[in-house]
C-alpha cells in the first residue's frame, strides 16, 4: 500500500467524539491538529439500550463537521472506531450507515480488550523508554479499560462495563451527589473490579490515567490546591469530600472544570477513587496518548507492512496447530480464483481478507474434525483478535462457515458480490486440495459475469480425478440454492 502524507483517526466514544490528524515524516508520525465533540452518546441510551434520537442526532451534526477536516483523504489514510455505545446500542446496525454516509468513511466497532489494546498503544508511543511495567487506565463514557504493559508491549488486557456518562446516569441521575449515591456507586466499580484485582494488584511500577477523566480531575486537584502534580490518594479524599459538601454538580465552582466535563464528574470520580482502592494506587500521572493515538499508530503500521492483524492471524495458527502447508496450498489456489473472478476489480483488501481466511479456516479441527469448519466460525467470531474489528471478524466467521458443506445455512447473508466471491473461492480451494497434499492441478480458468461463475477445467485431468469431478458438480447444485449460477466446462 502506498504511504500516505496525511493520517487521520477517529474516536468514537461514549462521551466525546475525536479526530487526530498526523503527517507521517519517513519513520516518524507528527501529530497534527485535533477536534473534540462532547457528544455523551452513552446519556443517550435507553433503558433497553437504544440510542434515542437526540444523541444519534448530536452524533451526526459532530460527524458532519469532522468530515469537512477529513474532506481530501483517501480512505486507507483514515480509521473510524466505534466504542462501548457502538457495542451495546441494539439500534446501532441502523444507526451507523447513516453515520458512515454523514462522515464519509466506514466506521469499525471495535471490541473492549481491542480498545484497550489500541489506548496502551497510543500511550507508550508517547512515553520515553522504561522498564516499568506500566498500568493504564482509561475511563471512557461507556467502559473503562486497564492494561498492564512493558515497552510498547501489552500484556494484560481488560475492559469493564463501567464508565463516568454510564454511572453519572445511574447514580447521579439528578446531578445531586449524597454519602448514600457516592458510596453506591464506587461500590459498585469495586465490585466490578473484582474480577481483575487478582491478576493485577501489585504488577506494575508506575500508573497512568490515559482519559479525559483522569486528565479533568488531575487539573482539577492541582489547581485547586488538592495536591502539587498528578493524582493523589489523598487528593481524591479531598476532593471526595468537597462533592460531597457542595452536593450538587451544578453547583461546584472547582478551577479548572470544564462545563462540557459537569455532567460525568461524579460518575468518572466514583469509579477512578475505587480504581485507587482497589489496586492500591497511591499516585497516578496523565498520559499523552490515549485512543485515537493508538489508533493512529495501528494505522501506521499498516503502511509499513507492520500490521497487528497478521501477527494476530500468525499467533492463532500456531495456538491452534495449523496444518501450515495445507493452509498455503489454500491461500495461493484461492488468490488465484479470486483474482479470476473479481479481475481489475480485485481489491487490496479483499484479498487480504481472504488470505487471513485461508491461514485460519482449519483452527476448528482442534476441538472436533466434525464439523469443524462451524468450530471455525464460532471461534473467529467470539475470540479475541488484536487488530481486528468486529465487523472484520464477523465476516472472516461468515467464510468459515461457507468453506464447506451445504449452503443452505447462508441464506441471506452473503449481501454482495464480493463476499460471493471470496466464498466460491475459498470453497473450490479447499475442494481442489480435499487430499491435503501437493497435487499437480490443471491449467484452471475462471471468469465471473456478475451473475454467474465459470470455471474451465482440463477434461482429461477430470476424467482422472472422479471424486473432484463428482464434488464440482455438487459445488453447482448447492449454489443453485442460493440463486447463484455456476458453470463448469471442460475443455
Amino acid at each position: 500500500m502506498q504511504q500516505q502524507p496525511t493520517l487521520a483517526a477517529v474516536d468514537l466514544g461514549s462521551n466525546s467524539f475525536r479526530l487526530q490528524v498526523a503527517r507521517v515524516e519517513g519513520d516518524q508520525l507528527y501529530m497534527l491538529d485535533g477536534l473534540r465533540e462532547p457528544v455523551r452518546l452513552a446519556a443517550g441510551l435507553t433503558a433497553d439500550k437504544y440510542l434515542d434520537a437526540a444523541a444519534q442526532q448530536r452524533a451526526l451534526d459532530a460527524l458532519g463537521r469532522f468530515a469537512e477536516r477529513l474532506r481530501g483523504l483517501p480512505r486507507a489514510a483514515v480509521r473510524v472506531v466505534g466504542t462501548n455505545s457502538f457495542r451495546v446500542a441494539k439500534n446501532a446496525g441502523d444507526f451507523i450507515p447513516q453515520a458512515e454516509h454523514t462522515l464519509g468513511f466506514p466506521i469499525e466497532v471495535i471490541a473492549g480488550r481491542e480498545e484497550a489494546r489500541l489506548i496502551y498503544l497510543g500511550v507508550a508511543h508517547g512515553l520515553p523508554p522504561s522498564k516499568d511495567h506500566l498500568l493504564v487506565i482509561d475511563i471512557g463514557g461507556g467502559s473503562t479499560e486497564f492494561i498492564i504493559g512493558n515497552g510498547l508491549t501489552p500484556l494484560k488486557l481488560e475492559s469493564l462495563y463501567m464508565g463516568c456518562v454510564s454511572f453519572s446516569n445511574r447514580f447521579f441521575p439528578d446531578g445531586k451527589i449524597t454519602k448514600q449515591n457516592l458510596k453506591q456507586a464506587e461500590l459498585a466499580a469495586r465490585v466490578e473490579l473484582q474480577t481483575i484485582v487478582a491478576g493485577y494488584k501489585g504488577q506494575w511500577q508506575q500508573a497512568l490515567g490515559s482519559s479525559g477523566t483522569a486528565k479533568a480531575i488531575a487539573d482539577i486537584l492541582e489547581l485547586n490546591g488538592y495536591c502539587e502534580n498528578g493524582i493523589t490518594r489523598n487528593g481524591l479524599e479531598k476532593l471526595r469530600a468537597h462533592l460531597l459538601k457542595v452536593g450538587d454538580v451544578q453547583q461546584l465552582d472547582l478551577e479548572g472544570l470544564r462545563p462540557d466535563r459537569i455532567p460525568a464528574l461524579a460518575g468518572g470520580f466514583a469509579i477512578l477513587y475505587a480504581a485507587f482502592c482497589e489496586l492500591d494506587i497511591a499516585t497516578m500521572s496523565p498520559a499523552l496518548g490515549a485512543l485515537r493515538e493508538g489508533v493512529l499508530y495501528d494505522l501506521w503500521g499498516r503502511f509499513h507492512n507492520n500490521d497487528m492483524r497478521d501477527v494476530t492471524v500468525r499467533q492463532f495458527m500456531q495456538r491452534y496447530h495449523v496444518d501450515t502447508s495445507q493452509a498455503a496450498r489454500v491461500a495461493k489456489l484461492a488468490n488465484l480464483f479470486a483474482q479470476q473472478f473479481l479481475g481489475m476489480e480485485a481489491a487490496d483488501s479483499a484479498l487480504q481478507m481472504l488470505h487471513w481466511m485461508s491461514s485460519l479456516h482449519e483452527i476448528g479441527i482442534s476441538v472436533a474434525h466434525s464439523g469443524y469448519h462451524k468450530h471455525t466460525a464460532y471461534i473467529l467470531a467470539n475470540a479475541d483478535m488484536p487488530g481486528f474489528s468486529r465487523k472484520e471478524q464477523a465476516r472472516l466467521s461468515l467464510l468459515a462457515l461457507a468453506q464447506r458443506g451445504s449452503l443452505d445455512k447462508l441464506q441471506g447473508q452473503l449481501k454482495n458480490t464480493e463476499d460471493c466471491v471470496l466464498a466460491t473461492s475459498l470453497r473450490l480451494a479447499v475442494l481442489f486440495y480435499r487430499n491435503r497434499g501437493d497435487i499437480p492441478l490443471p491449467e484452471l480458468h475462471g471468469h465471473f459475469s456478475g451473475t454467474k461463475f465459470h470455471l474451465t477445467i482440463d477434461a482429461d485431468w477430470l476424467s482422472r480425478n472422479l471424486l473432484t469431478e463428482t464434488a464440482l458438480h455438487e459445488e453447482v447444485r448447492q449454489w443453485k440454492t442460493l440463486g447463484v449460477s455456476m458453470q463448469i466446462v471442460a475443455a
